[in-house]
This record gives C-alpha cells, sequence and structure tokens, in this order.
C-alpha cells in the first residue's frame, strides 16, 4: 500500500475515534459526578486519555508515512514503534492513577444516584467502542499497522472496563458500595496490562528483535534454491514499524566476475522480497567461501590487491623476461592468495609456455602468502 493512501486511512479512522472518545468521556464524567460514580469517572477519565493517543497516533501515522530524507535514509517507520511505546507508558500512568483512586474510595464509599443513567452512560460507551475497535482493526490489518492495531485494543479495552463498570454500578445499587471502587480498581489493572503488552512488543522492535522463526526458515529455504548459490550462511532480519529487512550472506563459486555475482544478488533480493510479505529492504553481500566457520577471517591477515601485486612485481623481476604479463587476477581464498596469470596468445607460437608456467610458479611458491598459480593465454 502505498505511503500516502495509508496514511490518510490511519488518520480517518484516528478522527473517527477522537470524536467518539471526545463525546463518551463527556458523557461519563459528568454523569459520573451527579451520580456519585468513581467508577464512571474512572471509565470517562480512560476515554479521555483516548484523545491523548488518538493525537499521538495521527502524528506518528503522518510523520512514519514520510519519505527516507538525509536524516532518515531508511524512512520513518520507527516513529510508529516510538509512538506506541509512549502509549504504552501513558496508560500504565492513566491505570496506576485510576487504582489509586478506587482505594482512596473504597475505605469511604457514597451511595450512588441515578442508577439508571450511571448505567445507560456506560452501556453507550460499551457499544461504542466495541464497534469502534472492528473498525479500527480492520484499517489495521489493511494497512499493517502496529500503532493503530494497540489503538484499537486501547478501544477493546474501554469496551471492557465498562462492562466491570456496569457490574459495579449494579451492586453499589444493591447495597454493595465498595463495588463501584473495586471495578474503579478493576479498570486501572486492565489499562495497565494493555499499555504492558503494547510496551513490550514496541521494546522487542526497538532493540531489532527478528522476525517470525517460521519466515526466516521459509526464507532460508527460498534462498537456498537460487541457482548460482552454493549457501547461506547468515541471515539477520527485523521489523522496522509495519516493514520488515533483511541481511543475507550468500556463498558462490569464488571464480565468478564481478558481474555474475551482483546478478546473483539481484535474484536473492528479489527472491526475499517475494518469500516474506512487507519485506523491504535487503543487504545482500555475497562471499566466496564461508567465513563465518572460522574464527578469524581468513584473510584477514593478507596483503590486498595494491600490495600484492608489489609484491608479485618485485619477486618475478619482469624487466629481465621476455614476455609481458597483460592482466592479473587475484583470489583470496583459504587463506592465500590464487594468482591468474594472462599473457597474450602470441607466446603459443614457441616453446616456452611450459617454461613460463614454471618460472612464474616458482617465483612465487617461495611467498608465504600466495598459493597456486595458473597461466592463460588469450
Amino acid at each position: 500500500m502505498q505511503s500516502n493512501t495509508r496514511t490518510k486511512a490511519s488518520q480517518k479512522v484516528t478522527i473517527v475515534g477522537a470524536l467518539i472518545d471526545f463525546l463518551l468521556s463527556i458523557i461519563k464524567i459528568i454523569l459520573g459526578f451527579i451520580g456519585q460514580s468513581g467508577a464512571l469517572i474512572a471509565d470517562g477519565i480512560h476515554s479521555f486519555s483516548d484523545l491523548l493517543t488518538d493525537w499521538v497516533t495521527w502524528d506518528a501515522a503522518k510523520l512514519s508515512g514520510d519519505a527516507p530524507d538525509a536524516d532518515h535514509p531508511y524512512g520513518h517507520e520507527r516513529f510508529e514503534t516510538v509512538a506506541t511505546l509512549g502509549l504504552s507508558i501513558f496508560l500504565a500512568i492513566v491505570g496506576t492513577v485510576i487504582i489509586f483512586e478506587g482505594f482512596s474510595r473504597f475505605s469511604n464509599p457514597n451511595a450512588l444516584k441515578h442508577e439508571n443513567w450511571l448505567i445507560a452512560a456506560a452501556a453507550l460507551s460499551i457499544l461504542c467502542k466495541e464497534v469502534l475497535y472492528w473498525y479500527t482493526v480492520k484499517v489495521a490489518r489493511d494497512i499493517k499497522s502496529d500503532l493503530l492495531k494497540a489503538n484499537a485494543w486501547h478501544h477493546r479495552t474501554d469496551a471492557f472496563s465498562s462492562i466491570v463498570v456496569v457490574i459495579g454500578i449494579i451492586g453499589a445499587a444493591n447495597g454493595y458500595f465498595f463495588l463501584d471502587s473495586v471495578a474503579a480498581m478493576i479498570v486501572g489493572i486492565l489499562i495497565i496490562y494493555i499499555g504492558w503488552q503494547l510496551g513490550f512488543e514496541a521494546t522487542k522492535e526497538l532493540v531489532d528483535t527478528s522476525i517470525d522463526q517460521e519466515d526466516i526458515k521459509a526464507l532460508h529455504l527460498a534462498l537456498s534454491e537460487i541457482k548460482g548459490v552454493n549457501s547461506v550462511h547468515t541471515l539477520r532480519t527485523r521489523k522496522v514499524g509495519h516493514k520488515k529487512s533483511a541481511d543475507v550472506h550468500v556463498q558462490v563459486n569464488p571464480f565468478l566476475s564481478v558481474s555474475e555475482g551482483h546478478i546473483i544478488s539481484v535474484s536473492v533480493e528479489r527472491v526475499a522480497k517475494e518469500s516474506i510479505e512487507d519485506l523491504d529492504d535487503v543487504t545482500v553481500h555475497i562471499d566466496p567461501e564461508n567465513d563465518e566457520e572460522k574464527e578469524d577471517a581468513p584473510y584477514k591477515n593478507l596483503p590486498e590487491r595494491a600490495q600484492a601485486l608489489k609484491i608479485i612485481r618485485q619477486s618475478l623481476n619482469l624487466e629481465n623476461v621476455n614476455y609481458n604479463i597483460e592482466k592479473t587476477q587475484l583470489h583470496y581464498l583459504e587463506g592465500e592468495i590464487l594468482v591468474d596469470f594472462f599473457l597474450s596468445a602470441d607466446y603459443l607460437k614457441n616453446q616456452e609456455i611450459v617454461n613460463i608456467q614454471s618460472e612464474l610458479s616458482a617465483a612465487l611458491e617461495k611467498l608465504p602468502d600466495f598459493g597456486e598459480v595458473k597461466v592463460y593465454f588469450s
């Protein structure tokens, strides 16, 4: 789904939720004070807190939909994750305040007034919040938004808390006045629990927890079946907002050209994105050998190309030979440098081919970092 379309869908459902939350909070708080119901007041505060979470959802949806820029080259999806974590902390604070308020009323309960109006207000909240939950969770699934899903569950907890409030009010109306305070405290506990769940999931994402193991196994299998891939020896994944990313190391034939290796990496990226839904960013590293099995990289202490060529020239003493090396190709494998020399086919006309091969091999076999030498004529 396009980023702009995703943002508009998220903001639309957020506006609807905010309007309903505002009306419900006003109704429940006013009637709660009139009817002296601490549970309904707590439920009203809960709905009023939804206005703040709706604003956070709106703003985060807008920010996360922005295109990558110089300061955020990987995009802005993590703004949604941070907002979810902030929302969870806020819910935990609201729940704690409601529990303390309910506990203070527990020792000094009040008789309720206008019980029917109180029950009607709570019942209206249950109906509205359940409808909002299903509407919001549908949009969240369509656009794959964890933040919107979190907000949907916030609506569902409002419905649950209103059910508890109804039970508390009915009990208080029948002489069990303490049930109103108990209902308020249960509402607070529900809010804290949802806040903990949301915070736990957001924290997992912020610390780069990998995607589901079943998805990783499926991805590993799909990549292993690509022609030209000998093995997949490193596969790291993580979630970034509603998207996923992967880093993969694949082993290929060490004697392929750079362009062939690149084409294989393009295939790896394509297959990875086809295998995992919402996999948006894939980094592919082409390896000539499996260096993960060794404690240290086998090529770590070998001279790089410029230095290696300098060593070769000094060892061969090319000024005193009667042939010209047109190209030198180096292969860093198994802790040593394999060397391919390319000479003109003109040298095939004389009988010095064996001598050339022997001379080049003899010159390099004395060097500690060099291995097999091959000579090609073209």
